[in-house]
């Protein structure tokens, strides 16, 4: 592929140290999907309201991500952007904030996220009227369905088209209801339509298997991986730590040591960018090497770790790999 100007100023300037880490990492990548792996991208943190979806969008339309978990916020908050973009606050001096000011933003109706302010009325209600519908519906027809199912069904239907703020092409959750790409949302109730789900079932309104579970998750993944791995084994792109990375790099030792089946090929490829420490507890997963004693990564397989912000990494891992 021929490279743009962001790529050609990366190759150029990003030499040493994690600048070059960056680099090493993006051309594996790269090797993964002309080789014909698949991949997964893992989000945690507050991606979808940095407005990943800026790249990330165009990552999936041109299928260089094949399958993708995050977590409860990441799926909702992108489509909080897309309908209420409008009504974001931006707060440059976050830092600055005393504890009244942030009583205040509450008082508004506002929930902050780093320098940026999610309008709870604009975003979030707005959003539950639609999942509450498809819910009810899904409830009474005795369906059950993902957390993120849910969402492509509002999406796909249209009814939340006149409601856009930004245009629909910087979305990823959109882009990803187009290619009906797997969507993997461990620990979904952790989330503010987690929250909502479960008020309405404590009200009796929406029954709680209607939604299905973290294990129908796991399973669904595994069979997932040994539909997809072949001989070759599926890359994983980590963004930040925690749940989102955690369990779904499980799902090999699972089927390797817990089912048996030792024909299944390791993750072909593993990246992480994180700037957490590494030590003492604060780290949230295994570091690459550590990974090897717990049966998911092997010897020889291509491992990476970015120690920098993931707003700032992934954007230009992304533009290399679109050839920007």
């Amino acid at each position: 592929m021929d490279k743009g100007p962001i790529s050609k100023f990366i190759k150029h300037h990003y030499r040493h140290f994690n600048a070059a880490a960056l680099v090493d990492a993006a051309e594996a990548y790269e090797k993964q999907l002309e080789a014909g792996h698949k991949m997964m991208i893992t989000l945690a943190g507050a991606m979808s309201t940095a407005e990943l979806g800026l790249s990330l969008a165009e990552m999936i339309r041109q299928d260089k991500v094949h399958i993708i978990t995050c977590t409860g916020a990441n799926l909702e908050e992108d489509v909080f952007n897309l309908v209420a973009h409008d009504h974001y606050k931006r707060i440059p001096n976050y830092r600055d904030l005393s504890p009244e000011e942030e009583q205040e933003l509450l008082d508004q109706h506002f929930n902050r996220v780093t320098d940026t302010c999610i309008p709870e009325m604009e975003a979030m209600r707005r959003i539950e009227e639609h999942l509450f519908q498809a819910w009810s519906k899904a409830d009474k027809a005795g369906e059950r369905y993902f957390p993120y199912e849910f969402f492509y069904q509002i999406l796909l239907s249209g009814e939340l088209k006149e409601k856009y703020q930004i245009d629909p092409k910087n979305s990823w959750l959109l882009a990803a209801a187009e290619k009906n790409l797997p969507i993997i949302v461990p620990g979904w109730e952790d989330s503010t339509c987690g929250n909502f789900f479960a008020s309405y079932c404590i009200e009796n309104k929406i029954k709680p298997s209607t939604m299905k579970s973290g294990i129908e998750y796991m399973m669904f993944l595994a069979q997932w991986y040994q539909n997809y791995a072949s001989d070759k084994g599926v890359g994983f792109f980590q963004i930040g730590g925690g749940i989102a990375g955690d369990f779904p790099i499980c799902v090999v030792p699972m089927l390797h040591q817990d089912l048996g089946l030792e024909a299944v090929p390791m993750w072909s490829y593993f990246c992480q960018i994180s700037d957490s420490t590494t030590s003492y507890g604060s780290y949230s997963g295994a570091v690459p090497n550590e990974k090897i004693t717990w049966g998911k990564l092997q010897i020889d397989t291509p491992k990476y770790i970015i120690e920098s912000d993931a707003t700032i990494v992934a954007p230009l891992i992304f533009a290399w790999l679109l050839g920007w």
